[in-house]
């Protein structure tokens, strides 16, 4: 492939956008003219024998790759392709619009922006414009986040690519030391955070799978971070539960003591046939005994599910959102699949369940209406499904303040624990953050060797 153009451009992006969207045009000659007049800016591209353009006034000066995002929609319209995000590939796209509004862009300019110079359809609009006014409500720079990643799982599902290790495995070994590593950590964040005065908001136990923890060591990690973190202003704390084979109502219990107030329990979908050709434990029973302790000890309760597994065609999703009536939950996620490097689907090859958008979509909304759920966050992946992204929903008030912060990368995080991601953030231009990030090992003995050497390089870090 070649690419020749009158503007700069790095190709290497121009080369992915292809491979993801564009597979059919992977290796073709690519063209690209961009033409000035007055205010405007015209986009002119040749590829394979086909030919398109996109026209947008000159915005330049605050819109940096304009030429470059013109040319890439340019190219889909060669190719007669309509999809519904357009060319919104690999990005926050809700960051990005904020980003719009920042700028000084009215709603009706940004709506056009999106539609014409990205394609994007006004389905998708809409949804952006939807959990961007829900965001603007909760989102606060001037304080902080906490991570703590818990790396190991009963299984490893075959579509992670997470931090995450087989308890049973050669590296489960390690477990005994991680906890105790990981309670020196608390410690040593806790002075840190007490000498830079930092404000945390949010605190997320993820990984892995956290209640793996056993009953003694959740309430010893738990215990520790309330003798060492200063909590007089946290709104939330999570404990992502997830996997119903690894809680129990003693541990729901050591969590509500120490004010966890909300949790997971994610059934991915309710086909159990899926389920163990994922390697995912799964005992509907168990999960609904689960279910039924979470209500009852009164946890902001959140179920992921995940579109387009393999082996799964659309009846089969339907299924898994009619199921979801039966549960009287505050957060509802729903994700398409992406294949990712990390896991082990990608190495596979597997090929995408096909999964009728309109008939999936429509089923969604309708459930989400039924609960009173509104969408406050949302994100795409590269590798997803054409149309998907994913997306949580939530009734007013249970929205996740850290899943916000997260995915807008507002507010500076602090990540204890096996592959969790510390986050700096300074203000580089007007409209843009400059976001630093220092990673804790992913590998358990890795992070028990070397985790006083990565937090003497966070006090750095946050200084």
């Amino acid at each position: 492939m070649s690419i020749v153009t009158n503007f700069p451009l790095n190709e290497k992006s121009v080369e992915e956008f292809v491979r993801i969207l564009l597979p059919e045009a992977i290796g073709k000659d690519i063209k690209g003219e961009v033409i000035y007049s007055e205010n405007k800016i015209l986009i002119k591209v040749e590829i394979d024998g086909k030919n398109a353009t996109i026209e947008e006034e000159n915005f330049e000066s605050l819109i940096h790759d304009q030429s470059i995002i013109m040319l890439k929609g340019a190219i889909l319209k060669a190719f007669n392709k309509n999809y519904s995000w357009g060319s919104l590939v690999g990005v926050r796209p809700t960051k990005m619009t904020r980003r719009f509004f920042q700028m000084g862009f009215t709603k009706e300019r940004v709506v056009k922006l999106l539609n014409n110079m990205y394609l994007t359809s006004f389905e998708k609009i809409d949804l952006l414009m939807r959990v961007i006014e829900t965001e603007e409500r909760l989102l606060n720079k001037k304080a902080m986040n906490m991570y703590i990643g818990i790396p190991f799982c009963p299984s490893k599902c075959r579509y992670c690519s997470f931090a995450s290790y087989e308890i049973n495995s050669s590296l489960g070994r390690f477990y005994p030391k991680f906890v105790e590593t990981l309670l020196d950590e608390i410690k040593l964040v806790g002075e840190l955070s007490k000498e830079k005065k930092f404000n945390y908001e949010s605190i997320y136990i993820g990984g892995g799978t956290p209640s793996i923890l056993t009953a003694n060591d959740t309430e010893r990690v738990l215990k520790a971070i309330h003798e060492h973190i200063d909590l007089s202003n946290v709104k939330e704390f999570t404990f992502e539960a997830g996997r119903e084979d690894a809680i129990t109502r003693e541990k729901l219990e050591i969590l509500k003591k120490y004010c966890v107030d909300r949790v997971s329990l994610n059934p991915q979908t309710f086909k159990e046939e899926t389920l163990k050709d994922l390697n995912r434990t799964f005992n509907r029973e168990h999960f609904d005994e689960v279910y039924r302790d979470i209500k009852e000890l009164q946890f902001i309760l959140n179920m992921d599910i995940i579109l387009g597994l393999p082996g799964e065609n659309v009846y089969d999703i339907l299924n898994t959102l009619e199921e979801l009536k039966k549960y009287d939950i505050e957060n509802l996620t729903v994700h398409s699949l992406a294949k990712k490097k990390g896991s082990i689907l990608y190495h596979e090859n597997f090929e995408e369940s096909e999964v009728e958008r309109l008939i999936v979509e429509g089923a969604i909304n309708n459930l989400v209406k039924e609960k009173g759920m509104q969408p406050y966050y949302m994100y795409r992946q590269k590798n997803s499904l054409e149309w998907g992204e994913n997306v949580g929903y939530s009734i007013l008030g249970a929205e996740s303040r850290f899943n916000i912060e997260m995915i807008e990368e507002n507010q500076q995080t602090m990540g204890l624990g096996g592959g969790a991601i510390s986050k700096s953030i300074h203000k580089d231009t007007e409209y843009n953050d400059q976001i630093e990030r220092l990673v804790n090992p992913k590998d358990p003995a890795l992070y028990i060797a070397e985790m006083r050497l990565r937090h003497n390089k966070k006090i750095k870090f946050f200084s």
